[in-house]
């Protein structure tokens, strides 16, 4: 639903489309539309956004914005990115309100996934 004045949408550079959808699509169960060979959407994920083709990436090193995921199980979901061929940037770690990590995907993107569990109770 689009709402006025709100964020509606987000766009991240991709060296590799096909690598970062198959990614996203293994890992987190996203659906993409191709709108011809340099760009792809994807959509109900909270935001819904895209991914253009390009050799830069969003890094929080060079000052781009960090979207975060959450995760009810954030060992099972740090597994499935790993398993997926996501690089584990910032491992696990605890902070007040939950715990997180970052990774990037194959195209070069950073992102987080946060939970309220802690990673030793």
């Amino acid at each position: 639903m689009n709402t006025h004045e709100k964020l509606n949408y987000v766009e991240f550079a991709a060296r590799d489309l096909v690598a970062t959808k198959t990614f996203f699509s293994a890992v987190f169960g996203w659906e993409f539309v191709d709108y011809g060979p340099e760009y792809t959407a994807f959509s109900n994920q909270g935001l819904d956004g895209g991914f253009f083709k390009a050799e830069l990436c969003s890094s929080t090193a060079n000052g781009a914005a960090l979207l975060v995921f959450y995760s009810a199980d954030i060992q099972s979901t740090l597994q499935k990115v790993i398993a997926n061929g996501g690089v584990i940037v910032t491992p696990l770690f605890d902070f007040p309100g939950g715990c997180r990590f970052h990774f990037t995907e194959p195209s070069g993107n950073e992102f987080a996934v946060w939970s309220e569990q802690k990673t030793t109770n």
